[in-house]
């Protein structure tokens, strides 16, 4: 048989401590909530620090292989620079060893020219020394004879008027003979010399469109540097020669100067007697005179074996 208790239970310190459980959870949760918050914060920081190690990394990375590139290409372009100053500075030297020259050989050949002038002057003068004399003496003397034979006025008597002008007149006469005597000769003498002149020279050709005309030219080498290099000049006459004429003449020698075969040959006696002439002429001291008459004798004459075409 069952029996009902009734009995009072107190609920209240049950009760307390529920409350004091769920105020716990509620702290607990706070505390959660705070973590999350922190480590949400924490890892955006982390993201953020780790963004900025990456950037300030690959800038760097970036800044280091530019700062590469620029020394390796500022590298070159000194070099490069040091290498056109060397450049420069030799051609400066070349440029002003080339004007040296330059001016040493044109003031040689002028005085060689100078002096040739001189010669030929002098051997044309006594070559026709008549003509020369006429043209540079005798004619001033004819142009100025109405000065050198001015009549003087007659005081004197009336009878010797007629006498002194017939002295006078034969006087005239006497040089007019001279004269025409000189101009006679001077005239015979250049038609002789002309008639000399066309037997010795060639005939002109008929065709002149299709002549073909012997031009001089003079090639030098030279050597202009210790090293043996050589260089190669063509002289050649400009006087009546157009500018496309020299420029034609002077292509067509470069082209065929390689080609160019020489050969031994004697010494002309024509040239040795000349060299012979003007050294015993020359005023030089005696040792100059023997070491060119050495060098002259050592020297080795040659001429062209194959025609140019």
């Amino acid at each position: 048989m069952s029996s009902y208790i009734d009995c009072v239970v107190d609920t209240r310190p049950m009760a307390a401590e529920i409350d004091s459980v769920s105020q716990h959870i509620k702290g607990t949760t706070a505390a959660v909530v705070g973590m999350k918050a922190a480590v949400i914060a924490a890892e955006n920081a982390a993201a953020d620090r780790v963004c900025n190690d990456v950037n300030r990394g690959f800038y760097t990375l970036i800044h280091s292989q530019i700062s590469q590139k620029i020394a390796k290409l500022k590298s070159e372009v000194d070099s490069h620079v040091m290498k056109l100053n060397q450049l420069r500075k030799q051609l400066l030297n070349i440029r002003n060893r080339m004007e040296h020259d330059y001016g040493m050989i044109s003031n040689r050949y002028v005085k060689l020219f100078n002096g040739l002038n001189k010669n030929l002057q002098q051997r044309v003068y006594e070559l026709d020394k008549p003509t020369m004399e006429f043209a540079v003496r005798d004619t001033n003397t004819i142009s100025n004879r109405m000065k050198q034979l001015t009549a003087t006025v007659p005081v004197t008597q009336l009878e010797s008027v007629s006498a002194s002008q017939r002295i006078l007149i034969s006087n005239m006469k006497n040089e007019g003979k001279k004269v025409i005597d000189a101009m006679t000769g001077y005239l015979s003498e250049l038609n002789e010399q002309k008639r000399l002149t066309d037997k010795t020279l060639l005939p002109m050709p008929t065709d002149t469109a299709n002549a073909s005309h012997m031009i001089p030219i003079i090639i030098s080498e030279a050597n202009y540097d210790k090293y043996g290099n050589k260089r190669t000049d063509i002289t050649l006459n400009t006087n009546r020669l157009s500018t496309k004429s020299q420029k034609e003449i002077t292509n067509a020698v470069n082209t065929r100067i390689l080609s160019i075969e020489w050969q031994d040959e004697q010494m002309n006696d024509e040239v040795r007697n000349e060299f012979c002439k003007y050294l015993s002429a020359s005023t030089s001291s005696a040792r100059v005179k023997n070491t060119i008459s050495d060098l002259f004798m050592a020297n080795k004459y040659q001429t062209i074996k194959s025609q140019m075409p």
